[in-house]
């Protein structure tokens, strides 16, 4: 294939990534229009139908997705080699995209970035809001955050926090109403928020521990988020309890403003880990901002 259909080909990767004329185009700096020429052009070359179009999304074909599968992964590793280069450069640079919860963003990450990003400000940090166990390659993401015990095997880990853990917690309004649980199966008996993870659809089934023996309780409600805040909020007004993280309870627990019940019960855990493909070893600002993040007792 000549050396210019390059373009055509990283214009096809951008779409089928993106699943989106518009977006793609965005992100390469090019009209939309332009775009869906440079890719039928493409298609026309090749004699294969690359992507499927309809009004509402764009998706590939067997032959788009071969070749998504195929050639993504090159042109991945030569991204990454080009950020390499940064090296040579006074100071690293770079765009870094990581995929990370509400809760992360806000108490482990941003903490620390806030001091790391006067430092070096040719590194760009993209933080996207990802409740769920999202595929950070599929996904293309430079890292993610996760808990310890829910890194994948093949990714390389670096913990960035201390150990986590999670508090049912009610306003004194609902505790007027009803009385406190002493053991988590009285939670089957109380109104309860729920949390469901975006990627899988799944709910959260509340995890406790008694003397040594890890169980869990499926509890209901009327109210269910896939966002940590949003259900802190809902608690405060008084709607039900909630199973939410240690450090975002705590202010409001010490200014009165909701109770925390079944402490002895709630286990801790490894706390969370920046995880990346070992492609992103070689970039000098991606080095960088993990060893601002990395967890120091």
């Amino acid at each position: 294939m000549p050396r210019e259909n390059f373009n055509d080909l990283l214009a096809f990767l951008a779409v089928a990534r993106e699943r989106s004329f518009t977006k793609a185009a965005a992100k390469m700096g090019v009209s939309q229009s332009a775009l869906s020429h440079t890719v039928r052009q493409l298609e026309s070359k090749l004699g294969l139908r690359l992507l499927t179009r309809t009004t509402r999304a764009v998706s590939p074909t067997e032959a788009g997705e071969r070749l998504l599968e195929s050639l993504g992964p090159h042109f991945e590793e030569i991204e990454a080699q080009i950020d390499a280069l940064s090296a040579l450069r006074d100071k690293p640079s770079g765009t870094i995209r990581i995929a990370a919860s509400d809760y992360a963003i806000k108490h482990v990450l941003w903490p620390k970035l806030r001091k790391f990003l006067p430092r070096y400000p040719d590194i760009k940090v993209e933080l996207l809001l990802d409740n769920g166990l999202s595929d950070i390659v599929k996904e293309r993401f430079d890292a993610g955050v996760r808990m310890g015990e829910n890194l994948a095997k093949d990714m390389i880990s670096a913990r960035i926090g201390p150990d986590f853990c999670l508090a049912v917690v009610g306003s004194k309004t609902y505790f007027s109403k009803y009385p406190e649980p002493k053991h988590p199966k009285e939670l089957i008996r109380h109104k309860c928020i729920n949390f469901r993870f975006p990627t899988s659809g799944g709910i959260y089934a509340w995890e406790f521990e008694e003397k040594g023996r890890e169980f869990k309780v499926r509890v209901d409600g009327q109210l269910t988020f896939n966002n940590t805040f949003n259900s802190l909020e809902a608690v405060i007004d008084g709607f039900g309890l909630a199973y939410l993280p240690e450090e975002v309870i705590l202010p409001y627990v010490k200014s009165g403003k909701i109770i925390r019940v079944l402490q002895k019960f709630s286990p801790h855990w490894a706390g969370y880990h920046l995880y990346y493909p070992s492609r992103r070893q070689s970039s000098p600002a991606f080095i960088a901002l993990v060893e601002a993040l990395r967890y120091r007792k």
